[in-house]
């Protein structure tokens, strides 16, 4: 019986790699390269499979491409988000699309809170001073930074990484938290947490720090710009793990220009991979590339769940995280 065809768009972990070849027929990406966007179409008339992540936009212009007749039936995504494919249009052409979610959990947590402390404790700046040999022994007004334990935190959406920040933040730095969904968080989700559930407007102007952590659509697009950044307080940072299109980074870099917010830690962009120039003048703007999910563990754990959604889904089974419209 012939293996199904499967592409992985980009280069994944060895191990995830082996297992995956070791059940189907793979074409792997040995020099890692962005797909452009014939291949991607090119790729619709080859594979059986395709395995895109967030760098693979997956409009309705090339799932329609050949009039929505393709080889490909599954689009077995290695992230969580899937706002960079268009499900309506998968949907339209046949495709089913699925994603790796709960494994990602951990590790975008880890990196938010290590955005708060430096952006809060100016670490970059402290990292750039020494790298520069500029470093002139210690003095004490240098680099002074703010302090995060007791401060309060506004978490804007919280699921499964929004509730581990909480903890995170909630035991380990004493913050008090509050956030903003469209729903109540059950207190048994929230194992004994204390949080309060407020609006957007009393979250933006009573936080010290404002962390996004909602999903990217149409609905969230663009939250964040002028207006919500004018609400915070002068002393506040503004954290974004989630996806660019929430904050306007125009209206973002203006505001810590401006200092009306203290400053950000992003690790995530509008037009990745390009980074607004304007961000990257400010000093008090710790910029990460997209590393929320970058660990050894949590990439395989990506992948293994990549190949329980390709192993059920060509066994005939509905796959354990498909994704619908």
């Amino acid at each position: 019986m012939q293996r199904p065809k499967v592409l992985l768009t980009r280069k994944w972990p060895d191990r995830v790699e082996d297992k995956l070849c070791s059940r189907f027929e793979v074409e792997l990406n040995h020099d890692d390269h962005p797909f452009t966007e014939k291949e991607l179409i090119d790729a619709l008339k080859k594979f059986d499979a395709i395995c895109p992540s967030v760098s693979d936009k997956l409009n309705g212009t090339i799932l329609r491409s050949g009039n929505g007749v393709h080889r490909t039936k599954i689009l077995a995504n290695y992230g969580a988000g899937h706002d960079h494919i268009d499900l309506s249009a998968a949907e339209d052409t046949g495709i089913s699309v699925t994603n790796t979610p709960d494994v990602l959990t951990a590790s975008t947590a880890e990196i938010t809170i290590a955005l708060i402390l430096a952006a809060a404790r100016r670490i970059s700046e402290g990292e750039t001073l020494i790298r520069a040999g500029l470093w002139s022994g210690w003095n004490p007004t240098q680099l002074l930074s703010t302090g995060v334990t007791g401060k309060t935190l506004g978490l804007i959406g919280m699921g499964r990484i929004g509730q581990r920040v909480a903890e995170i933040a909630g035991h380990g730095l004493q913050m008090g938290i509050q956030y903003f969904s469209r729903s109540k968080v059950s207190a048994k989700r929230l194992n004994g947490l204390k949080v309060s559930k407020v609006s957007l407007n009393r979250l933006l102007s009573t936080s010290d720090f404002v962390s996004i952590h909602c999903e990217a659509n149409e609905d969230t697009f663009g939250l964040i710009g002028e207006r919500e950044l004018n609400l915070m307080q002068s002393h506040s940072f503004l954290i974004n793990t989630a996806r660019g299109t929430i904050i306007s980074e125009k209206a973002l870099a203006e505001a810590v220009r401006n200092k009306t917010i203290a400053g950000a830690g992003l690790d995530v962009y509008e037009n990745e991979p390009a980074v607004n120039p304007a961000l990257q003048k400010e000093s008090n703007i710790t910029l990460l590339p997209h590393m929320g999910s970058g660990t050894i563990e949590t990439r395989e754990a990506m992948g293994y769940k990549v190949f329980e959604n390709l192993d059920a889904f060509f066994g005939g089974f509905t796959p354990p995280d498909l994704v619908t419209p």
